[in-house]
Parts: C-alpha cells; structure tokens; sequence
C-alpha cells in the first residue's frame, strides 16, 4: 500500500489529491498549520500540524511517516502577499521546499528504498518569459518575492535530482476550482458575477484586466502531478492548457455564464489590485507532459468558468 505525504493538504490542490489517493487506497498523512481545521477532508487523512518554515520538524515528520510518495503543495500561495511578506515567502515557499527534500533523500538513504517528490512549481518562474509559450526550456526570470522563492525550490529539485532523489517539478499555470478561496481573483469574479445576476445590480473592483494567463481545472492538474511523481524518470513538466486568455476575457466569460449582459457597466479597475510587475502574457506548453505523461489535458476555458459560476449561483439564497 502507497503511503503519501502531502503539504498543503488544506488547499484547493491538496484536497482534490487527498481525495484522489483514498480513493486508490493509499494512506494519506497531511500537513496542516497550526490552528487549521480543514473542512470536506476525507476522514481518513491523517492530520498532523506543522510549519513548512520548520526544517526539524518536517524531517521528523518524514521519518515518522516514512512515505513513499511526497507531495509539496504548500506554501505561500500569493503572489500579492508574497510582496508584503517577502522574507517568509522564502522560508516557506523556497526553503521548506528544500528541507522536504532533504527530509525524503535522508529516509531514502536509511530505508534502502525510493522516496519520490513532486514540487509543485508555478509559471511565476518565468517571470517575463524569454519565449510564448514557456517549455520546459524556458530561462528562469521571476519578477515578484514569490516566482523567487518557487524558482529557487525548482533549481534545488533538480540538484536533488542528480544526488539520486526522485524529485518531479510541475511547473502548474493558473488553475481553477470552486475550492479557490475569493482572495484568488477568478474565485473573487465568479462570486460577484453570481452575486450580480441574482441581485440585478453591484460592482466589481479588479486590477489589470490585459494580463493574460493560461487558465485550467485543478482535478486536471492534480492528475498531471500524480502522473509526474509516478513516472520511471523524474523531471520538470510544464502543466498547462496551452491557451492565454485575459483577465477581462475570464470577467466576460463568468458575466455570460451567470446571465449578464454588458459586463463592462458592472466593473472597476481599482490601482490597489495592480501588482508591482505583472507579467504581460502566460502561456505555457503542455506538449512535453501529453508525450511523457500520457497526461490528457485539461477542461475548455468557458466549461472552468461556469462551473465557478454554476456554484457560486448555488450558494446564494434563492
């Protein structure tokens, strides 16, 4: 029987995948911080509190547990936050990454067996890409605290990698769910434009409605992650759906599926909700991840956003 350790169990990826290997069978321990108390879990998830800042700690967790199989889904998952709190951005998102794998090349070393890693990268590494769409090739060139610290922890997966550990990168693009708390901006647009169609009237404040980003469905992106830490030769996979669409294309597709016309009478751009440095365009390049992974790809854009919808729609009062 599989045994898993996912970090970031919490969140709208760590749950989709608690959800996944239970189902298959798999023993599943995840971590939670201090004072979370995750709702909609499977009951059979081992919890067990900790910090990803704390590397003592993550080691004796990993060799409590002793997995085969370590899922590095958490983290600082916000880039606005990330600018405001840059020092724990790196603890967390960059050095805990790192203290995972030492934690899973240890036990390796110990019990004579191999212990896979899955990093879950982002595009935020790309900064201001060197080429559309991103590959697997592409240079490295975070603009913000965040695509740092994840950059960092992707370089150190493949240090990892030639000391014999089985660490995979994921390098995952924007996806989505309704699991998505609305401090995301695609959850903040389908909860408004739900709220809107239901009470005829509101507005909706966002930041830069050009930037374009490559938008999928989380579940998929899980499968891709689950593929990547199983598969015979441990690498980097971009993870994407290999179309860009902007910020304003995502308000007018969500509008559309909750019923309202002329979207552009119920929105704001608000300069808060700027970032310092926003990339112009996110594309990245699935094909590597379809080949080697026989990963299938994700759901259409406008079927992503209105399920978002369709949920938040069943949230409000009739």
């Amino acid at each position: 029987m599989t045994v898993a350790l996912v970090t970031g169990v919490a969140g709208q990826d760590g749950s989709y995948l608690a959800e996944r290997l239970v189902a298959e069978g798999a023993t599943v321990h995840g971590l939670v911080r201090e004072g979370e108390h995750p709702a909609g879990l499977p009951g059979e998830v081992r919890l067990h509190t900790g910090d990803l800042g704390d590397a003592e700690g993550l080691a004796a967790l990993v060799r409590r547990t002793a997995p085969d199989e370590v899922y590095n889904l958490g983290g600082i998952s916000s880039v606005a936050y990330s600018w405001q709190h840059p020092v724990e951005t790196a603890a967390v998102t960059g050095l805990g990454a790192v203290a995972l794998y030492e934690a899973a090349w240890r036990l390796q070393e110990e019990a004579g067996r191999p212990v896979r890693v899955l990093q879950a990268s982002s595009a935020e590494i790309f900064g201001t890409p060197d080429r559309t769409p991103q590959d697997e090739r592409t240079a490295l060139g975070p603009t913000s605290p965040y695509g740092a610290a994840k950059a960092y922890a992707h370089q150190l997966a493949a240090v990892y990698r030639a000391r014999g550990l089985g660490v995979s990168s994921c390098v995952l693009y924007n996806h989505e769910s309704p699991r998505r708390p609305e401090t995301f901006v695609t959850r903040k647009i389908t909860a408004a434009a739900a709220r809107i169609a239901r009470q005829g009237s509101g507005t909706l404040a966002l930041g830069n409605l050009d930037a374009r980003r490559d938008w999928g469905w989380a579940p998929d992106y899980v499968d891709a992650m689950v593929r990547a830490v199983r598969h015979p030769v441990a690498d980097d996979f971009v993870v994407a759906s290999g179309t860009s669409r902007s910020v304003a294309d995502f308000v007018a597709a969500a509008f559309a599926a909750a019923g309202v016309d002329d979207w552009g009478r119920h929105v704001t751009v608000d300069p808060r909700f700027v970032r310092p440095a926003d990339p112009a365009e996110q594309v990245g390049d699935p094909r590597r991840a379809r080949a080697e992974l026989g990963w299938p790809g994700t759901l259409a854009f406008e079927e992503i956003v209105g399920r978002m919808v369709r949920h938040d729609l069943a949230l409000l009062p009739s």
